[in-house]
């Protein structure tokens, strides 16, 4: 493990460390947060800086963070996040040893590191390792990558992951500018969510070393890295994608259109706030469909379906540069500031570029999600809420359709009811005025009333804003989105239920929402196994290499234990490890008799593969 004496003058040297002296402040403000054990009112974190170095052969990072701290000239301690960190060593600037104690473990939030803090002591080191098992690092093999020949690793930090690979103040209300230096073998490359000071790295014994910083303060779910193979592209003078080098050409033609994202989200909503603006495509055990990691959005290869119809995603992620990054939610119980903005924003940014009709479909696909979810839950329960009880809860539990498309719904709701030129100003303007903070539901309402609604008592009512964001449910004033595509597509799915072939369909020209739509309204109908097999054989829907389209066509196929798409669903399952994809196949397989022991036999070879934000969820279905 490198000391500290070596480790601190490195990143001195870099400037990569910052000074605060002790506040006058009594008490710092502070939004209390139920998942961090972090007491900011007493002590905050400003700024993060590590040195660490990546062991491959171990599964750890190693090495040191230096926090600077605002703190309130009677503090006595400084109470930070970790989950199974080693703790070495805590010291001041001089190497002074500082007394520390860990606290009880708990299962969602870790361990409490408490730092005593001597008068006048505003920086802290502390030398750590990470565990093998961190929940927030995965560990591929060669095998598990595009290209065969090095090892990879990647972070995830949302929600509250980043505890197990840096010790911090692991909220989203407490916002930390951060800096690093990662060393890594010989022959791979580091990436973070920061500014890349050192893109090719610089030769150090053991490696070479790569050095960050991002000087904007973030939440630190934000703070993210990868390690490995790992190429560049450029797609305009301030967006690109970094991928394995078997992969960055298809993922630089997926993504052509990241500049005209930028320049039309801007236009909406104002200047990007970022510098750049690249994309990682990772490896295909990333769980989600993507990370909105600062500057570097963090992308699964599952969106790469060779014509850019799966490019919401990155419309999404892009747009949460203003909406999650730029303004953020201070607690996970208001998960639904990042997401159903982001959402909404998402719609947005797909019609500037791709036309009305596209996000027209996108929308009634999110409203059917909703509905869905809706139904689940039931209208009166608890997890239809936008602003959640989640005390017990894992902060995960959050993300579902009623934070990012109630969310949405709420601002269409508002755009109809305004005008969109009006509601656009205002957005704009919100996201002038909250840059760089965090911010709760009561904020939200707070800033809307002040500056949209401004005493209209009869727009106020026609809102019903606190039912919306307190009550269960979708409220009766919703807008309800139309898609007139998916008014043709109906109409070829009553002809197919009628009896009529497939090779007679008008559905030789349709994008990937609109096969979404027909296959989803298929799902539930007793179709015959003659009438799959002629879906099947006329589209090659079991050989589609479209992730959406394939998993739509899967649940099908479980649901009438179509045989022949057998086979492709346990490539699926095996090969890749979106949870998004995972979650409804392997709770359609359990749901059947004949499924389960077939869920259970993949699940055993397919879970080694998965990051743990996949199978925590995987785990409590597949049982």
């Amino acid at each position: 493990m490198i000391r500290s004496s070596v480790l601190v003058p490195a990143l001195a040297t870099l400037g990569l460390i910052a000074a605060c002296g002790p506040s006058d402040r009594a008490d710092l403000p502070f939004v209390r947060d139920i998942h961090s054990y972090a007491r900011p009112e007493i002590a905050r974190v400003t700024h993060v800086a590590l040195d660490l170095r990546a062991d491959f052969e171990r599964r750890q990072l190693s090495g040191s963070a230096t926090l600077t701290l605002d703190r309130a000239r009677d503090a006595a301690e400084v109470v930070l996040d970790t989950r199974d960190l080693a703790i070495e060593a805590v010291t001041d600037t001089a190497g002074s040893a500082l007394e520390f104690v860990l606290g009880t473990p708990d299962s969602i939030l870790g361990r409490p590191l408490r730092v005593s803090l001597p008068r006048d002591v505003t920086v802290i080191t502390i030398r750590y390792a990470t565990s093998p098992d961190a929940p927030a690092l995965q560990w591929l093999d060669p095998a598990q990558t595009a290209g065969g020949q090095q090892p990879y690793l990647f972070s995830q930090g949302q929600a509250i992951l980043t505890r197990t690979w840096v010790p911090t103040q692991d909220s989203p209300g407490i916002r930390q500018t951060y800096a690093a230096r990662l060393v890594v073998p010989d022959g791979l490359r580091a990436v973070m969510s920061a500014e890349m000071l050192t893109p090719d790295g610089t030769a150090v014994p053991g490696g070479r070393a790569f050095a960050f910083r991002m000087p904007e303060p973030i939440p630190p779910y934000l703070f993210a890295l990868a390690i490995g193979d790992i190429a560049f592209r450029a797609t305009g003078p301030r967006t690109g994608v970094y991928a394995e080098p078997a992969v960055v050409e298809q993922a630089a033609a997926e993504f052509a259109d990241l500049e005209r994202m930028v320049e039309a989200t801007e236009a909406l909503y104002g200047p990007y706030r970022w510098g750049r603006y690249d994309v990682l495509v990772l490896p295909p055990s990333f769980p989600f469909g993507g990370m909105e990691n600062p500057r570097l959005t963090f992308a699964t290869p599952t969106i790469l379906a060779g014509d850019r119809s799966l490019v919401a995603l990155i419309a999404h992620e892009l747009a949460h540069s203003w909406s999650g990054n730029l303004v953020t939610n201070a607690t996970w119980s208001d998960f639904w500031l990042n997401e159903g903005f982001t959402s909404y924003l998402e719609l947005r940014i797909m019609e500037a570029v791709y036309g009305a009709e596209r996000a027209a479909m996108l929308e009634v696909l999110g409203r059917q999600d909703l509905e869905t979810a809706i139904a689940e839950f039931g209208a009166d329960s608890s997890r239809t809420v936008l602003h959640l009880n989640l005390r017990g809860h894992d902060p995960d539990d959050a993300a579902t359709p009623i934070a990012y498309d109630k969310g949405a719904a709420l601002l269409r709701t508002i755009e109809t009811s305004v005008g969109r030129d009006r509601f656009d100003r205002w957005l704009r303007d919100y996201f002038a005025r909250h840059a760089f903070t965090s911010i709760t539901s009561a904020d939200f309402l707070r800033d809307i009333r002040e500056h949209l609604i401004a005493g209209d008592q009869e727009l106020e009512d026609q809102l019903q804003l606190e039912r919306w964001v307190y009550g269960p449910g979708l409220p009766g004033n919703a807008v309800v989105p139309h898609s007139e595509a998916f008014a043709r597509v109906d109409a070829q799915v009553t002809r197919f239920q009628q009896g009529s072939p497939a090779r007679q369909l008008s559905a030789g020209r349709w994008s990937t929402q609109e096969w979404q739509h027909f296959l989803g309204a298929l799902l539930a109908d007793s179709l015959t196994r003659e009438q799959l097999a002629d879906l099947d054989r006329t589209f090659g829907l079991t050989r589609s290499g479209n992730s959406e389209v394939l998993v739509a066509w899967l649940r099908i196929a479980i649901a009438h234990r179509y045989e022949p798409a057998l086979p492709a669903l346990e490539r699926f399952l095996t090969s890749q490890g979106r949870r998004k994809f995972l979650r409804p196949l392997y709770a359609d397989l359990m749901a059947r008799a004949w499924g389960q022991p077939l869920a259970r036999q993949i699940y055993r070879v397919a879970r080694p593969r998965y990051h743990t934000v996949s199978t925590r969820t995987i785990d409590a279905i597949v049982q």
